[in-house]
């Protein structure tokens, strides 16, 4: 990751100051650049293909997008902007103000997060925003068994989680690897396999 700027800003000033080529986080005030390789932007193709495969077989009231950065709150009221790998939003929010930025103050129904040398991003500080935010489903698409061996066991293992949000807005984790089907509330006919995911 590249920081861009040193001024803290706010998640407004970083809509309006990101840059339009490339894809760019406020993490702490800070407008950091998002790079990814080739496999993970693969991975992730790959799951977004397969949401709206399901979106078309269903006709279910989701976008798909990979673009979309979401307001996020951190500990101690930090305004984030978050740019999940894939968003699954319901239809009418997305086109509630189609003029307006790809940036939504309001939760989604699923994000998913490919990890990265970053990982820790997505195990614990997006895991607590998205839950502040109120996103019901969040994976996590360890592809590369990157994380701690608190989440993948010994030996580490490629791992899909996903995670669901309970009636006292907290996350509860699911594990799946190898031949074990992906079960999703968002997706309940889902026919993938952690697998397929995890070597796309």
């Amino acid at each position: 990751m590249t920081t861009v700027t040193k001024q803290r800003l706010t998640f407004a000033q970083f809509l309006d100051q990101c840059p339009e080529e490339g894809f760019y986080e406020l993490v702490n005030g800070e407008v950091v650049e998002v790079c990814s390789t080739r496999n993970h932007d693969d991975v992730a193709d790959f799951i977004l293909f397969a949401f709206n495969n399901e979106l078309r077989r269903l006709n279910l009231n989701y976008v798909v997008k990979n673009k979309v950065v979401l307001k996020t709150i951190a500990p101690e009221n930090k305004e984030q902007g978050r740019k999940p790998d894939i968003s699954v939003i319901d239809r009418d929010v997305w086109r509630s103000d189609r003029a307006a930025y790809a940036a939504l103050a309001q939760p989604i129904q699923l994000a998913v997060e490919v990890t990265s040398t970053n990982w820790e991003d997505d195990y614990i500080d997006k895991l607590d925003e998205y839950a502040r935010l109120g996103i019901p489903e969040y994976w996590i698409v360890d592809y590369l068994a990157i994380g701690d061996r608190k989440y993948l066991g010994t030996p580490k293992e490629p791992t899909v989680f996903v995670f669901s949000l309970n009636v006292n807005g907290k996350y509860e984790r699911t594990s799946f690897k190898g031949s074990e089907q992906i079960i999703s509330s968002t997706f309940p006919e889902l026919m993938l396999t952690a697998e397929q995911i995890l070597t796309a």
